[in-house]
């Protein structure tokens, strides 16, 4: 879940300003949590605690109104909107991580990926997107390989995943499907050689930059086992100063969850 937070933090000064290179510095003073890392906690808040995740989703937005939230997404909530609104952007797949480590079998962990995202991502293609993470995140986090884990997304999904992201990058532009944002951050975890490297792809794509490193930040740490102590360190500064109750919801999921 803190891989999560750090690729949208790692992520943010680069959403409006896309650039096509790893070569950039993690941290700036531009560099700050949106809209992923406030619904991704709003989610954790509710495997950890129960409840309702319409009623999450509404408390969360309360507390980070200005986090950058897409328009569709700003009006339910802003009106209290219990219904969803067949969306199949990529928010329900950038808030799902958590569902990956709470649940012991794949078929548990699909199906509250779908309660996750059917509140207001009810498309099919918005279920199947947060479905595809949470599911790719389970199998990392029970050994599976990157061959495995994209056979298996790749048969049950039908996400393309065999174009590499040389070759993506050259038309990739800002894409806030779940069709256009999945696939891309799958691939950046398939070509990385470690947490970092998975980030610094999925900035490079030059897309929706903090939505596809949280994405791809949550699967590199399901793989590899965690973040690099550095990039903690600077996540809880930032969370520290803007974002308390953040910071308390995701060190109580990482603590009962044993996620290092």
């Amino acid at each position: 879940m803190l891989g999560a937070i750090a690729g949208d933090i790692i992520g943010s000064p680069y959403e409006r300003r896309p650039i096509k290179s790893t070569d950039f510095p993690l941290f700036s003073l531009c560099s700050t949590f949106t809209d992923d890392s406030v619904m991704t906690v709003a989610v954790a808040d509710v495997l950890l605690d129960g409840g309702d995740y319409v009623e999450s989703f509404h408390r969360y937005f309360d507390m980070y109104p200005h986090a950058g939230y897409g328009a569709a997404f700003g009006q339910w909530a802003l009106t209290r909107s219990r219904e969803p609104y067949g969306s199949f952007g990529n928010g329900s797949a950038m808030r799902v991580s958590p569902v990956g480590y709470v649940f012991d079998t794949l078929d548990e962990t699909l199906y509250e990926a779908r309660r996750t995202a059917e509140v207001t991502h009810d498309h099919p293609e918005g279920i199947k997107g947060a479905q595809a993470v949470s599911a790719a995140i389970y199998l990392a986090r029970n050994g599976e390989s990157k061959d495995r884990i994209a056979e298996y997304i790749t048969g049950v999904f039908d996400y393309n995943l065999g174009q590499p992201l040389d070759r993506i990058r050259t038309w990739y532009s800002f894409d806030v499907t779940c069709q256009g944002t999945v696939p891309v951050a799958l691939r950046a975890l398939m070509e990385s050689d470690n947490w970092e490297h998975a980030v610094r792809l999925a900035v490079s794509m030059g897309g929706d930059s903090d939505t596809v490193a949280s994405i791809a930040g949550a699967l590199a740490e399901a793989f590899y086992g965690g973040v690099p102590d550095e990039v903690a360190e600077n996540v809880r500064r930032i969370l520290a100063v803007h974002g308390p109750p953040l910071l308390e919801v995701t060190d109580a999921f990482a603590l009962a969850y044993s996620i290092h």
